[in-house]
């Protein structure tokens, strides 16, 4: 039982250390967002909503 217990313990501790990881392309993304709209761009023009500056 203890055994069991222990091994749970681990994989929550395995688990929670991913969760705390940030990904390499995590801060491109929110850089590739509208700044009025909030909407993603696609490419290097300007947003949909026709508001953003570029």
């Amino acid at each position: 039982m203890i055994k069991i217990v222990s091994l749970f313990l681990i994989a929550m501790l395995v688990l929670a250390m991913f969760g705390r990881l940030r990904f390499p392309g995590q801060k491109k993304l929110t850089s590739m967002k509208c700044d009025r709209c909030g909407r993603y761009r696609i490419g290097k023009g300007p947003c949909a909503c026709g508001k953003s500056k570029t």
